[in-house]
């Protein structure tokens, strides 16, 4: 492989572990938005910022790592698609911003008034910012960015079919996701209510997530006809396995297998993201930019490897031992809460 092709590599494995992580994170405000008034939507709004507090701004630690793995490796197309797309993706740097702002100072509030203003911009920012996001993917995937500065149309590059059904699907995954998530975070909380909650949500959003993915197979073939070709070509074995992971998974929760669905979820959404990788490839931008045309200098390649490297050990373990940390503070909350009222100054779950 050359190191152009290591470097894409690297870098859609960044852009898999965002779309699991903070598509989850996202997901959470989804169902904050939907969670019910004030006292009915209370335990499930904890458990939400109980389980996404801790991580939440370690999740954008990905998106940082895609963007500079393009801007660096394949800076024509990373012009390219931030000229283009650059409405899209404003609205998703205001979104992220929002969402993190309103999170911090909704749990600063002491007024309800500022509470349900801040909660209402973190749950609608967490929905609007994954569909944005959406609407680029789907522009870039259907060939509606092609290279050079700001060469595609401004609003049709990614107000089209393939980028509003993008935009559906990702707010459907993050859903998912979450609800799939959170069900093993409330067990182990010794919330079972909401462990069934949360199960039934996981339930309808995953049969109602695949149910547009089928119905978008027609989208694409008459809107997208070269990714609907590989994405039933050579990338068809991936989408078998997405599309199999996603009925094991709604069969494990079914059985109320809340550790084992998180694999199966996820394996599900990421093989979405590497069937339309090997769909598309070895074009980035559609109909000609390949990855040996568009990546940089080889000499940087190579820096980028080697400090991405260095990198790694450093960013894994640290990552590791938050989650790690994260998901032992769950397990003593939990034991608290079966034990007795928690001790002052120890919070609550």
């Amino acid at each position: 492989m050359t190191a152009a092709q290591w470097l894409l590599l690297v870098a859609w494995a960044g852009l898999t572990l965002y779309v699991l992580f903070a598509g989850a994170d996202f997901g959470g405000g989804f169902w904050d938005l939907l969670a019910g008034g004030d006292v009915k939507g209370m335990p499930q709004r904890r458990l939400i910022e109980h389980s996404i507090g801790p991580v939440w701004e370690a999740n954008h630690v990905w998106l940082i790592f895609v963007i500079v793995m393009f801007w660096t490796g394949f800076p024509a197309v990373f012009a390219s698609v931030a000229s283009t797309m650059y409405i899209p993706l404003t609205l998703v740097a205001f979104g992220i911003i929002a969402r993190g702002a309103a999170f911090a100072f909704r749990k600063a509030s002491t007024e309800l008034w500022q509470q349900r203003l801040f909660g209402a911009a973190f749950a609608l920012s967490s929905v609007l910012t994954p569909f944005f996001l959406g609407t680029v993917a789907g522009g870039v995937a259907s060939g509606r960015v092609p290279l050079g500065i700001a060469r595609g149309d401004l609003v049709a590059s990614w107000l089209n079919p393939t980028s509003v059904l993008a935009g559906l699907l990702a707010v459907g995954t993050t859903a998912y996701l979450a609800a799939a998530y959170l069900t093993a975070d409330a067990r182990r909380q010794g919330q079972d209510d909401l462990a069934e909650a949360f199960r039934r949500r996981a339930l309808v959003t995953g049969a109602v997530t695949g149910a547009v993915a089928l119905g978008g197979i027609a989208v694409l073939r008459a809107d997208a006809p070269r990714l609907f070709a590989g994405l039933t070509g050579r990338a068809l074995p991936i989408v078998v396995v997405s599309a199999l992971a996603g009925l094991v998974s709604l069969v494990l929760l079914v059985q109320r297998r809340y550790v084992a669905v998180r694999a199966t979820a996820a394996l599900a959404v990421a093989a979405v993201v590497w069937g339309w990788a090997v769909a598309q490839y070895p074009y980035l931008l559609l109909p000609d930019a390949t990855v040996a045309k568009t990546a940089a200098d080889p000499a940087v390649l190579r820096a980028t490897l080697a400090v991405l490297a260095v990198g790694t050990l450093l960013l894994v373990p640290s990552l590791l031992w938050l989650f790690s940390l994260f998901q032992r503070e769950h397990t003593v909350a939990a034991h608290d809460q079966a034990d007795g009222p928690a001790p002052s100054g120890h919070p609550a779950a």
